[in-house]
């Protein structure tokens, strides 16, 4: 073989992996939001669930992005675990579609359609309205015409004809376990360094259909490329959520159970796959000839295809009743991480390497900013209890003392939690806009960028006050007066159901949402202050309480009036509006 024949083959291989990746990612730009409806609305029992995992992953013909939605779903608590695991045992099923497009481009030459496709895309990639219809056809023309060159290649390499590769597939003995060992786990092997199950499927197919492969050892090499895909993704996992970790490990127990029994059935499985595509197996090359004997040969990319389908659909079918039981060992194996969330600095939704959508990543984010928008009303709680303590008298300060200051350094780590999470939330944002977006994917990060921006100044402004309430504490000013704190905590009241009301923004869907109640608020809190203002100057001129105390007083008033300020700020960017003048 000579060496451009070698570099041909690994471009035509990288050319479909780049032809595949093209391909799914405009199917979920053009039907990314419907497709997280159908996840959400289809899957209340199992039944409904792998069906629905099905159609989905043959719809975007990825089965990472089937499951990183439906991970997504299971931490949103809009689906159990349980739902989870059975919509994968789907998404196994409907990822075997890919399979049957590569044994028809081996099988027969489809190089020419790949032209028409690539004008055609050309055409509609510059018109802004059928552009991801363009994309997908540039990606469907990609994957064409490296499933041609891949067959015109295994052609032109003639495995079927060279002793040094048929020597060394003839060194393994066909009837032995070890054989089918040594190949499952060349399969594992392969897929996890080339990240690909779609190429080792075609280097299968070539070899196969050449007649340089028998069947019951490129059998083997697909699954052992069942069990590498889900090492790539437990791997990528490792880093997640522990319901991301538990989806990962359910796959790769899904997998890894389905290897066992299938090695029990063996041959008389393959066999029966065989007897279906119409493959002789006993068919011998010295008995029929070459000629007849690659015909036959020619029908093992079927037979691949078949195999990968009807093992997926048994297994499942298998498995489908045992959801509870996987469910629980999943649990039991992967137990949920304790940490002390003052300390946890870690993103809980967004993990590095697992989102390989950006379309999908931005439905993760959205999940880290509703948990950052939680976050940022439980400091403020924080702030609340600490003007609490501070009113304690004399005589029970010192007490409260420890009470006071360990709640003060809680508040400080906020801060500092608030920083790192609006930089971490932007940086992902900011790779993830990096790709080929939709108008509406990139109108919506924006949007989230903003978003990040006012919860952070949300976490300045609940440091500012408890800044301002320990240098009261500590200092040597004069206490508030009774009338102050009743003001405060009225005022305090007004900012946490502003808060409330933004996080019932970002945790439902905006459309059932009432902007005018968070606009109301915010007037409430604006005249509040307004009110207090003109108050607090009376007070200092009838000496109700020293200059000193009154400043102090009204710094921490106008601090949760500018807190209310960027909760307007979050909502109008949720919302996709902006408050009216009033």
């Amino acid at each position: 073989m000579s060496i451009w024949i070698f570099f041909k083959l690994l471009g035509s291989l990288a050319l479909l992996m780049f032809g595949m990746k093209t391909m799914s990612e405009a199917l979920q730009k053009m039907a990314g939001p419907q497709l997280r409806h159908v996840l959400g609305a289809m899957t209340t029992n199992r039944f409904t669930g792998m069906l629905t995992g099905m159609l989905v992953t043959a719809s975007v013909q990825s089965s990472t992005a089937t499951t990183v939605m439906t991970v997504s779903f299971v931490n949103a608590g809009l689906l159990t675990l349980a739902q989870a695991i059975s919509v994968i045992m789907g998404a196994n099923i409907g990822t075997t579609l890919t399979a049957w497009i590569m044994s028809a481009g081996m099988s027969f030459d489809v190089s020419n359609l790949a032209f028409p496709a690539f004008f055609i895309g050309i055409i509609l990639i510059y018109q802004k309205r059928y552009r991801y219809i363009g994309d997908f056809l540039f990606g469907l023309a990609f994957l064409i015409f490296a499933l041609a060159i891949l067959r015109a290649t295994g052609q032109d390499m003639h495995l079927g004809e060279n002793q040094t590769v048929l020597s060394f597939f003839a060194s393994f003995d066909p009837n032995s376990f070890i054989t089918t060992l040594i190949f499952l786990f060349l399969g594992g092997v392969l897929t996890f360094c080339v990240q690909s199950s779609a190429a080792v499927m075609a280097i299968t197919m070539i070899l196969c259909s050449s007649g340089a492969l028998p069947i019951y050892q490129g059998i083997a090499l697909v699954m052992g490329e069942n069990i590498g895909t889900t090492i790539t993704s437990n791997l990528a996992a490792m880093s997640a959520n522990t319901q991301a970790r538990r989806a990962a490990l359910a796959h790769m127990f899904f997998n890894v159970f389905g290897v066992i029994w299938i090695l029990f059935v063996f041959r008389p499985f393959i066999d029966m796959v065989c007897g279906w595509v119409g493959y002789d197996v006993a068919l011998d090359k010295e008995t029929v000839g070459a000629t007849a004997f690659l015909a036959n040969a020619a029908k093992l990319s079927f037979v691949l295809a078949a195999f990968h389908t009807s093992f997926n659909v048994a297994n499942t079918f298998i498995l489908i009743w045992f959801i509870p039981q996987i469910e629980r060992f999943v649990c039991w194996v992967i137990k949920p991480k304790k940490v002390d969330e003052e300390e946890d600095f870690r993103l809980h939704f967004i993990t590095a390497g697992f989102m390989k959508t950006p379309e999908l990543s931005v439905l993760e984010a959205q999940k880290e900013i509703q948990s950052f928008s939680e976050r940022m009303q439980r400091m403020f709680g924080m702030v609340r209890e600490l003007l609490t303590l501070s009113s304690s008298s004399n005589s029970k300060k010192d007490s409260q003392a420890g009470d006071f200051n360990k709640l003060y350094t809680r508040i400080e780590k906020y801060e500092g939690i608030s920083d790192n999470m609006e930089l971490e939330i932007a940086n992902y944002l900011n790779n993830v806009s990096d790709a080929h977006l939709s108008d509406d994917t990139k109108a919506k990060i924006r949007a989230m960028l903003r978003e990040v921006s006012e919860l952070e100044s949300i976490g300045d402004a609940c440091f500012n006050m408890a800044r301002t309430i320990s240098r009261k504490y500590n200092g040597k000013e004069d206490h508030f007066i009774d009338k102050q704190y009743d003001h405060l905590h009225q005022m305090m009241e007004l900012t946490d159901q502003s808060l409330s009301q933004m996080n019932r923004l970002m945790g439902g869907r905006k459309e059932s949402f009432d902007v005018n109640r968070t606009f109301n608020i915010e007037n409430e809190i604006n005249n509040y202050r307004n009110q207090l203002k003109t108050q607090n100057i009376t007070d200092v001129n009838n000496h109700a309480y020293t200059y000193a105390v009154g400043t102090i007083y009204m710094d921490i008033i106008n601090e949760c009036e500018k807190l209310g300020d960027y909760v307007v700020n979050v909502v109008e960017a949720r919302m996709g509006t902006r408050q009216k003048e009033f």
